[in-house]
């Protein structure tokens, strides 16, 4: 402190320390209201950091849930796309087998197309199928009318014609029958027909949930590009912004101690100035200079407080942030949960078409079953119409070799016959008049005369030619009978 002035020295004008102190402590009051909003901010800044972290891991939690479910969900998708595939994949093997099937019915079908039947072996006959109409069993044969009794050259004769009439007659074939022509058309277009309802209905089990992987890869997709970007909504570091209130906070501090340590020593001026002392221009310029750094001071220390309430305006926003993305993950949570619901019922429904599907597979294979006993009955059919062919050509040459016997038979009778009654005649010329009329009265009867008819109970067999080539080309289907058998269905599905 400056030395009183002389008693002889004029003395100066005092500071305006009464002034000089307001102004102290005006600035030392705002710089403390300053700090004390400082302080609530920091504490605000504290709690709102601890619920800023609080919902970060809760986001994280969420988010982490989210991609599991999204992940399960891109799994049951895949799994319905690989059961449909199996599905798939059975289908097209029983359709392939189908093809197969109904391919050699058509074979055969169309062999039996390419087979005339002579019109002697239907036209006798009705005109009903020889094949599919027919009735299981044969009825037994009308006993035949007695036949009236022929010569021996008679007999022969009635053999010749009937059984050699197609010999002098050549017809045109392009207007015979076929054997297709005797076939069931009615009963293989229902089976047919029965094998395409039955594989549309398994279409229509199978289509009801072709769209399920996509349906589900959609969604997936859909709430995927729902999420939150992880990038833009990336939070400031809560320890940073605390560390930063802290040196802000602290430098406040500093400037509050020292604008009290101004007005300490601006009341002690006062104090001192009030008791009597003097003070040096040094001093009041002091004083003066101290005054005037005031303001810079309370512009600092502002200038700390906003930036700690901007420091606390970033955890606000990220708190906020944060909070919108908890809410945007909880509806995300909320679809997941309805996905989840869908896909519950998708599995459930996935599993049903599976064994709806192995239902009509299993019923579609029986019904093959059946187009292969048809195939199985036509091949027979064909077989036993060349076999027919031999047979009506093998009994041609028996009932042939037997008329060239009965025509031998009766000549030789005949013969015998006609040398018998010459040896009769010679003999009742020579010795008859010579015995008693009332003796062996049977000695003037001719031989007796013999026919070969059928018996009374029989008619005469009439069997139509086989023409050579025909029986030829018989005979070449049948050596060409040994044919692969068909895969049973069972061991191909």
């Amino acid at each position: 402190m400056a030395s009183p002035p002389a008693p002889n020295t004029p003395r100066l004008d005092q500071p305006p320390l009464v002034s000089l102190v307001l102004q102290s402590k005006k600035a030392l009051q705002h710089g403390e209201a300053l700090c004390s909003r400082a302080r609530e901010t920091s504490n605000a800044s504290a709690q709102c950091a601890v619920d800023v972290l609080a919902l970060d891991a809760k986001v994280k939690w969420l988010s982490d849930a989210v991609i599991e479910q999204l992940k399960l969900a891109a799994s049951v998708a895949k799994s319905i796309e690989l059961k449909r595939a199996q599905l798939d994949k059975q289908v097209r093997e029983w359709d392939t087998i189908r093809s197969r099937r109904t391919s050699a019915l058509d074979d055969i079908l169309d062999s039996l197309g390419s087979q005339v039947v002579p019109p002697d072996f239907h036209q006798a006959s009705s005109d009903s199928s020889l094949f599919g109409s027919q009735p299981s069993s044969r009825s037994p044969s009308p006993q035949p009318s007695p036949q009236p009794q022929h010569s021996p050259s008679a007999t022969i004769r009635d053999l010749e014609m009937t059984n050699g009439k197609s010999r002098s007659k050549r017809v045109d074939r392009s207007r015979w029958k076929t054997l297709r022509d005797f076939a069931d058309d009615k009963a293989i277009e229902e089976v047919l027909d029965e094998l395409d309802l039955g594989r549309n209905r398994l279409d229509d089990v199978l289509t009801s949930t072709y769209d399920y992987p996509e349906t589900l890869a959609n969604a997936v997709e859909s709430i995927r590009k729902a999420l939150p970007d992880t990038e833009k909504a990336a939070l400031p570091s809560v320890e940073g912004v605390l560390n930063a209130q802290e040196e802000r906070s602290m430098n406040m501090a500093r400037h509050l101690e020292g604008l009290a340590e101004h007005y300490d020593k601006m009341t002690e001026a006062l104090h001192e100035s009030e008791a009597g002392e003097d003070f040096s221009e040094e001093d009041i310029q002091d004083m003066n200079r101290d005054a005037e750094e005031l303001p810079k001071i309370i512009q600092e220390i502002e200038e700390d407080i906003a930036s700690v309430h901007d420091l606390y305006t970033q955890l606000v926003d990220a708190k906020s942030s944060s909070q919108v993305r908890l809410d945007e993950y909880k509806k995300i949570l909320d679809d997941l949960d309805e996905l989840g619901d869908i896909m519950a019922e998708m599995l459930g429904r996935q599993e049903e078409i599976e064994d709806e599907t192995q239902e009509h597979l299993s019923a579609l294979s029986e019904r093959l079953g059946v187009i292969d006993q048809l195939h199985a009955n036509y091949v027979q059919y064909q077989i036993s119409f060349n076999k027919l062919l031999e047979e009506t050509a093998r009994r041609r040459r028996y009932v042939e070799a037997v008329g060239r016997i009965v025509e031998g038979l009766a000549k030789q009778l005949e013969s015998m016959a006609q040398e018998e009654h010459s040896v009769r005649e010679s003999f009742n010329t020579e010795h008859f008049d010579h015995l008693p009329a009332d003796i062996c009265l049977f000695i003037e009867n001719p031989p007796t005369r013999w026919e070969i008819v059928p018996m009374s109970d029989n008619v005469r067999e009439v069997l139509p030619e086989v023409e050579a080539d025909l029986l030829m080309s018989a005979r070449e289907r049948l050596s060409g009978t040994e044919q692969t058998p068909l895969t049973p269905i069972g061991d191909s599905l």
